[in-house]
């Protein structure tokens, strides 16, 4: 497979799939989103692999969901809203195996959400979570709002959402968005041997350990595409565009002039 937005590698039985857009804080667009969950399924049914990685290139950030100046409204790909989330959620909960979020740095807006969504998420010392939708004129009203009030509680959701404040790696594993958050330098190698551990295990037994998780919260995928025709329909208001505005004019949004 040729990728342009992502790379792939597979590492003594662990598949590393990375966002490699670090000019961009590892924002995805449409080609990004599609790149991923063609590398996903390649790993996913690839007998060789026992674990999948999901990391972002660079040392800033992990991924700070869609690409802004590829959003006016709609985004520049497929989709609901131009981006296909809900294929690329799907993608990570549907892969027979272990998905692990590597996070070095920033896991904002839908790099946030990708990374609550894998199975597993390991962070360095030097990351940062949190969501900026309301910030700016967005929501994931989905996996990201639902699954994450699963994840952390639902108190802590809705203050995760509502107050759109950041979290160091410490406070994202004491709320149980994380699992382990380790010093910067032994990042990359806590996550490899997670994976090799992972890839240890008997294969069909993780992926009937994974199902058995998912369905408790399947029924979610149904919202989620309620909400991203929604989300949709207020992407085309004054009230959303506001946002967007906002930061390409370096000054602060004013939403409640264009609320209904």
């Amino acid at each position: 497979m040729n990728f342009e937005d992502i790379l792939y590698e597979v590492r003594n039985g662990v598949a590393w799939i990375t966002i490699n857009r670090p000019e961009k804080m590892n924002a995805f667009r449409g080609q990004t989103c599609d790149e991923i969950i063609r590398a996903l399924n390649k790993a996913g049914y690839d007998r060789s692999v026992g674990a999948i990685v999901l990391a972002g290139a660079g040392e800033k950030a992990f991924c700070t969901g869609g690409d802004q100046s590829a959003h006016n409204g709609n985004y520049d790909g497929r989709g609901t809203i131009g981006l296909p989330m809900e294929e690329l959620h799907t993608a990570i909960r549907d892969a027979p195996k272990p998905v692990i979020a590597r996070v070095q740095g920033f896991a904002i807006g839908g790099g946030n959400v990708l990374a609550t969504i894998c199975d597993l998420t390991i962070c360095s010392d030097k990351a940062i979570f949190g969501q900026v939708g309301p910030k700016m004129g967005s929501v994931d009203p989905g996996y990201g709002t639902a699954f994450l009030a699963r994840v952390v509680g639902e108190k802590k959701a809705r203050e995760i959402w509502y107050l759109n404040r950041r979290y160091s790696g410490a406070e994202a594993v004491a709320m149980g968005l994380a699992n382990i958050c380790v010093p910067h330098d032994e990042l990359d190698a806590t996550v490899q041997k997670w994976g090799e551990e992972i890839g240890e295990r008997s294969p069909t037994a993780l992926a009937i350990a994974k199902r058995s998780f998912n369905s408790d919260t399947a029924h979610q995928a149904g919202i989620a595409g309620l909400g991203m025709y929604a989300l949709k329909l207020f992407y085309d208001t004054e009230e959303s565009r506001e946002g967007v505005a906002a930061l390409t004019e370096k000054r602060k949004p004013n939403f409640r002039k264009y609320a209904k």
